[in-house]
């Protein structure tokens, strides 16, 4: 199970190649951040880093190599730690927190990093987090999960890990207007750029028709957040095989509008624990390799594309900020 935020960006991807630039507006948050008018621009970007060794040894590999541009850890998980020291070695990357309410593995499981008395609400019979989003959505209140997310990041940045930007793990962030209120408010009171997509009414009927919770409300909130934004966010494709992955990868990406898109995905290396703990591993051995495929490299190059992170992002929007 990848979760809720993989199926918004699943949808997304489906439906981009109906969208042209003229369709996403005038212009992109790629031409507002001072990139070239009619440019794919990309971040690649990996998430559930900390969740296990196998997470952090496949997203090491790719920050170091320079063949992904962004990773985010989640800061309840066993192997947080390892990341963070490594990342502490490693200023210069954009690794963020990718902010975790649930715990939705059925043997492997964390809890809350806040006190359990101070996040009642957020804490399952068993100890850990909820296993699903609905579960938190349904019980948690905006002033536990704000405490929560507060805990987050200051146990990141006492680890040594500064965040380059915050997301949402399996977007429970974004399952209740009031979480994401406290969500977007904890990043402009850290000066965090957080995972925040430019909801166009292209956007909002896309989300809508997939029966994502896009209110009024919502909107009103990602009008107002000042930060940097994307302009889409996309997930690498499932596929029966590795060849498939790939192949269905490209299209997609060929298919992109200009703008900026995070494409997420969950490098991991195959092991044994792996296989134990998610019934995913096999996909996610595939993103582990496909970005430091030859291949893929050239279709890269050969496509033209840019790339960037929320860090450069966040330099271009402090020298030019925009809205």
């Amino acid at each position: 199970m990848i979760g809720s935020i993989r199926a918004a960006a699943v949808a997304c991807a489906t439906v981009a190649a109906g969208l042209g630039a003229s369709a996403l507006g005038a212009e992109t948050w790629a031409e507002r951040l001072g990139y070239p008018a009619g440019k794919r621009v990309l971040i690649l970007h990996a998430d559930d880093v900390g969740m296990c060794y196998e997470a952090n040894h496949a997203a090491k590999t790719y920050l170091e190599a320079g063949h992904i541009q962004s990773a985010a850890a989640m800061v309840p998980c066993p192997w947080f730690d390892e990341f963070a020291a490594w990342s502490k070695e490693h200023p210069d990357a954009d690794v963020g927190v990718h902010l975790t309410l649930t715990s939705e593995w059925k043997l492997y499981r964390w809890g809350p990093v806040a006190p359990k008395a101070e996040v009642p609400r957020l804490v399952g019979p068993d100890g850990y987090f909820p296993r699903s989003v609905i579960e938190v959505a349904i019980r948690a209140t905006p002033e536990e999960v704000e405490r929560e997310i507060r805990a987050q990041i200051d146990r990141a940045i006492a680890r040594g890990l500064r965040p380059g930007h915050i997301d949402t793990h399996m977007g429970t962030l974004y399952a209740r207007p009031d979480y994401t209120r406290a969500y977007l408010k904890v990043a402009q009171e850290y000066g965090i750029p957080a995972m925040v997509i430019e909801l166009t009414p292209e956007n909002v009927g896309i989300y809508r028709k997939e029966g994502m919770p896009i209110t009024d409300e919502l909107i009103a909130l990602a009008k107002e957040y000042p930060l940097p934004k994307i302009d889409r966010l996309v997930s690498v494709p499932d596929g029966a095989s590795y060849d498939e992955v790939r192949a269905k990868f490209f299209a997609m990406i060929e298919a992109l509008p200009p703008g900026i898109t995070q494409v997420i995905f969950h490098p991991s290396i195959e092991s044994e624990g792996l296989k134990r703990i998610t019934n995913s591993w096999r996909q996610r051995v595939d993103e582990g390799r496909l970005f430091a495929d030859p291949e893929t490299i050239a279709f890269f190059r050969d496509e033209g594309i840019l790339f960037t992170n929320w860090k450069e992002m966040m330099r271009r929007h402090r020298e030019r900020p925009v809205r």
